[in-house]
């Protein structure tokens, strides 16, 4: 049976260049008709249209949700094989998917900046309209010392915990690997759960004004980037235990750690800003 290098040297033969020439693909097409039948399944949904279902829209958007997340998976199943079976992603494949990976990051930290940026336009010198206090008149804010210090012990743990998993693969160590991996899928479950506990039995609603706006749009994006990093780390798992990774070669798992990482530092900035300023 042919490992990934001898893979790489036989393709080596036929072209002059390390890197991926990729196959026609039907799947960004798709992933477009998808995209598209999403926003206007919200458009329809928000406006409180009837669409050709006869309902407010919310079929059209469950029906685009479905297949563009049906369609990633498809494609990124495709990118799978690629790199694991069919010997495609070379050093320099492995170089620019990472440099890829950091720079969507980077377009995610401009976007919670846009987000940090409304809160604190707002919190730094509060209007009239909100009573020349932040938080504003009649808003009880979270106590920072309870839900919110427990998600983040969580999450600090969760970054340690897959670092220790990352170095356990480095050094062939594969139970290590897989077990550091499966207490990080732990700890992000839990996160999840308390974050909708606090919802739960928060004292406020998105409705009630900046505060609320500035919370929930900040702690959600967050919570929704949470559960697509541990979808991330679920999938390297799955592929950890079929020996998908080697010490070497492993550019999926070192792009979920990173977006992880990130998920780690953004839930510094908003427990300090959001939860103990903000409170």
């Amino acid at each position: 049976m042919l490992n990934l290098n001898t893979l790489q040297v036989q393709r080596a033969k036929f072209q002059f260049h390390p890197f991926h020439m990729v196959t026609p693909s039907p799947w960004p097409l798709f992933i477009s008709f998808s995209l598209l039948i999403l926003t206007m399944g919200a458009v329809v949904y928000f406006n409180g249209y009837a669409s050709p279902f006869g309902d407010s829209g919310i079929i059209l958007v469950l029906l685009g949700f479905i297949t563009t997340a049906s369609c990633m998976a498809l494609w990124l199943r495709d990118v799978v094989t690629e790199g694991t079976f069919l010997g495609d992603h070379t050093i320099a494949v492995q170089k620019g998917l990472n440099m890829g990976m950091l720079l969507f990051i980077l377009s995610e930290v401009f976007f919670f900046v846009s987000i940090f940026w409304a809160l604190f336009h707002s919190s730094l010198s509060p209007a009239v309209e909100l009573g020349g206090q932040w938080p504003p008149q009649g808003i009880e804010s979270i106590n920072p010392f309870e839900l919110p210090l427990l998600n983040t012990i969580l999450l600090l743990s969760s970054g340690a915990t897959v670092t220790y998993s990352h170095h356990a693969l480095i050094n062939k160590n594969r139970k290590g690997a897989i077990s550091g991996l499966v207490l990080t899928v732990l700890f992000a479950a839990v996160f999840t759960v308390c974050q909708g506990i606090e919802y739960m039995n928060a004292p406020f609603t998105i409705a009630d004004g900046a505060y609320g706006s500035t919370f929930y749009m900040s702690t959600g994006f967050h919570g929704i980037h949470v559960i697509v990093g541990t979808i991330m780390l679920l999938v390297s798992l799955a592929r950890l235990v079929q020996y998908h990774f080697t010490s070497t070669h492993h550019v999926g798992y070192e792009s979920a750690i990173l977006y992880w990482h990130f998920v780690d530092v953004v839930w510094l900035f908003l427990f300090v800003s959001v939860y103990w300023y903000g409170g």
